[in-house]
């Protein structure tokens, strides 16, 4: 029972622990994750300012310099919409997209993270004119880390399985050399009143008329045979 015991609180503190790690590890790439998506968009929105800045309208001449010299660098896949959002300009796609590609690239990045809007004041009526958006997506990196808790989890889960693996093979190995030891036990045990009982029959074989006198000595390893058969039943 105790064994049985030792075994429940050993495999418990391996879930425990499995369930900690993964916790911990989710909980930690998500930060990581939400970390660069909020530096991304710090990115983004300083693109927008300088956007705003320099063009006065989505067809502006400007707009051209600033996506060719400026946004160039940019890590993560980004597109300018104009008012009616319909993309103008693109980074970080193939080449051979249509327009309708961009479109669903648009709604699946407007889904990740929330578009900027570019607005332009007019400096004389103080008026903010709107003239597009800015949609960004994740990087590169962010797709990996947000694979990274799954290869997370399938880390820990193999190190709870071979924990428990190894735990079942070192406890079998304990019930074996357990029961083998009983048996010698048992086996040493019984020896000696069943050479006793035989070495009685022998004598009784050859002095029948002394049975009576040996009656009480193999009542005796009778009953030591009944307190050995007692002791390991329980």
């Amino acid at each position: 029972m105790k064994i049985y015991n030792h075994s429940l609180n050993i495999k418990g503190g391996l879930l425990l622990l499995g369930i900690v790690l993964i916790v911990s590890l989710l909980v930690y790439s998500q930060s990581i994750v939400n970390k660069l998506r909020n530096d991304n968009k710090e990115i983004v929105q300083l693109y927008a300012e300088i956007i705003a800045a320099t063009v006065k309208d989505e067809s502006d001449a400007n707009l051209s310099f600033v996506f060719d010299e400026i946004i160039k660098k940019v890590r993560f896949p980004l597109i300018y919409s104009d008012r009616n959002h319909q993309p103008i300009y693109s980074k970080n796609f193939p080449e051979d997209l249509n327009q309708n590609q961009l479109l669903q690239y648009q709604r699946t990045m407007a889904e990740q993270n929330s578009p900027i809007p570019l607005e332009y004041i007019d400096s004389k009526t103080n008026i903010h004119f709107n003239i597009g958006y800015l949609y960004f997506g994740d990087s590169i990196l962010i797709k990996r880390l947000q694979w990274l808790p799954f290869l997370e989890i399938g880390a820990v889960a193999i190190f709870i399985i071979l924990g428990f693996a190894g735990f079942t093979l070192i406890r079998n190995s304990e019930k074996r050399h357990i029961w083998v030891g009983m048996a010698r036990e048992t086996a040493h045990q019984l020896g000696t009143p069943v050479s006793a009982l035989m070495g009685w029959i022998d004598i009784m074989k050859s002095n029948p008329e002394k049975i009576d006198d040996m009656l009480d000595e193999m009542s005796t390893d009778l009953k030591r045979l009944e307190q050995i058969v007692d002791r390991f039943s329980k």
